[in-house]
């Protein structure tokens, strides 16, 4: 049987069978950009929820980006980038502190997040408030998949894992690939797995040669 490659992800790659591994609800609650001097963006899907408001509220507030992805979601929205991160949370918070602690921040984020960076800033008295504007569950087509044991099983996320971990198992047998060190904390521990160079789909699809 020929060994298939799936992505677990919201985004697509022409080399594997893409599963979109969570269904997005955006959100819009009230927000008032002009309190703010920048954005911290960690996901496409935020970029999403701004363009629900009016581009002028926001678009003249540069933000820190966690990835290329991020920063580019941004961008096509007209945005500009104040900085841009390693694709970790963590590296964020050094971002954030390299700035005046008078600094108001907003991070537009999920309901549910991975990396807690906030939280060591607001504890060294930095001015961030957080708004969620999307939150997402489990999709159908994750949970419809099939999956063999010799299969490549690509994550793009902690909860991409914990979609599939669902209603699936994990074979010892399956190549996995992971973005991020935050996505291979939620691998089961008896699974082996590869860590991508980078925080990049591209960056998974070149562990496969």
């Amino acid at each position: 049987m020929q060994k298939k490659v799936y992505l677990f992800s919201t985004s697509s790659h022409a080399d594997a069978i893409s599963i979109n591994s969570l269904d997005i609800k955006l959100l819009k609650p009230e927000i008032d950009f002009s309190k703010y001097d920048y954005l911290i963006i960690t996901s496409k899907q935020v970029s999403n929820a701004l363009s629900q408001y009016e581009r002028a509220e926001y678009i003249e507030k540069k933000a820190l980006c966690i990835s290329t992805q991020s920063a580019k979601s941004f961008e096509e929205l007209g945005g500009k980038v104040l900085s841009l991160g390693s694709g970790y949370g963590d590296n964020l918070s050094s971002i954030i502190k390299s700035h005046p602690k008078d600094i108001k921040w907003l991070y537009l984020r999920a309901k549910v997040v991975a990396s807690d960076f906030t939280k060591e800033c607001l504890s060294d008295g930095y001015n961030i408030d957080e708004v969620i504007v999307y939150e997402s569950e489990c999709s159908q087509d994750i949970k419809n998949v099939c999956v063999s044991q010799n299969d490549t099983l690509i994550f793009t996320s902690p909860s991409s894992i914990k979609c599939f971990l669902k209603y699936h198992k994990i074979s010892k047998t399956n190549d996995v690939i992971v973005i991020g060190r935050s996505s291979a904390k939620a691998i089961p521990k008896h699974i082996e797995y590869k860590i991508s160079q980078e925080t990049t789909i591209k960056s998974c699809m070149e562990l496969l040669h």
